[in-house]
């Protein structure tokens, strides 16, 4: 039964913490690995054990899910000739990667999987730090049907909708066109609060009421009251919100789109990402460009 087979997880960040907990908490074996070891400490703690490398957690493990930072970290987890996944993996192993990355890399792996017998999917997630914590994420996926369909139970733990695009890249494809409407809504929710604080308005109030409206969104009911109580912890690094957006615009650039809202969203954020060095707050964090001035 697909209950009994064991998870590797790799990414014990604020989301990969959220999911190996859950499937901890499923019956699931789970076994871990993270660059820094310090950083597991609260899985570790909750049930899950530790492997060396990702080459040892491919060769102890029957389905492995990734979730690191940027594209170049998946490439070396999956490619690495000495410790990656690719030289662990045994024919018959499932690898899913969610780290939002580039639909080309998910085309790479996808293939090299096939070549070694493998199965592979690409499917990167949205809903932040609550959905991972509350197991109510959105996943969006792309690779084989049939591979697809053999992972649903799992899919089943932590997410609430899940959705298959197409083959190899589909699922980065669609996570893309999520960060493109959630830079809409991130740089709304911030400029409504810059005008509501400089009209005088009660902003607690101006949320409440603006959210029960036709503006009601996500980003408004999980960022808006983080940033009334300043408080600008990670539900989802802002460096790696750029790193998304960035993505989204060569993608669209390849399509030969022209996407001027996106383009400014990414400006924003490379203000204060890069020049004042706040990669590692919240998205929501975006409102220091105004209020901190």
């Amino acid at each position: 039964m697909i209950k009994m087979q064991k998870i590797g997880f790799i990414g014990t960040g604020v989301m990969g913490t959220g999911l190996i907990q859950n499937l901890l908490k499923a019956g699931y074996p789970v076994q871990v690995y993270n660059r820094t070891k310090a950083h597991a400490a609260t899985v570790l703690q909750a049930g899950a054990t530790w492997a060396a490398t990702p080459r040892k957690l491919a060769a102890d493990n029957d389905v492995i899910f990734t979730m690191v930072g940027y594209p170049n970290d998946v490439e070396t987890v999956y490619f690495d000739a000495e410790t990656g996944l690719l030289a662990g993996a045994t024919p018959g192993t499932t690898l899913i990667d969610m780290t939002t990355s580039t639909p080309s890399l998910a085309v790479k792996i996808g293939t090299a999987g096939e070549q070694q017998q493998l199965s592979v999917l690409d499917a990167p997630v949205s809903g932040g730090d609550i959905g991972a914590q509350k197991g109510t994420l959105t996943v969006m996926v792309g690779g084989p049907e049939a591979v697809f369909t053999a992972m649903q139970p799992i899919f089943d733990v932590f997410g609430q909708q899940i959705v298959r695009f197409g083959d190899y890249g589909a699922g980065q494809h669609t996570k893309m066109a999520n960060q493109i409407m959630i830079a809409g809504t991130m740089t709304g929710l911030t400029e409504m609060l810059v005008y509501a604080q400089a009209a005088q308005l009660d902003l607690a109030a101006v949320l409440k009421t603006v959210g029960a409206g036709a503006a009601a969104n996500w980003s408004l009911s999980n960022y808006g009251p983080r940033i009334l109580k300043q408080d600008y912890t990670p539900g989802f690094f802002a460096k790696h919100f750029l790193k998304d957006l960035r993505i989204a615009l060569q993608e669209a650039q390849r399509m030969q789109l022209d996407l001027p809202a996106t383009a400014q969203a990414k400006q924003l954020y490379t203000q204060l990402v890069d020049d004042k060095q706040l990669g590692d707050a919240g998205t929501q964090a975006l409102i220091k460009l105004w209020w901190q001035a």
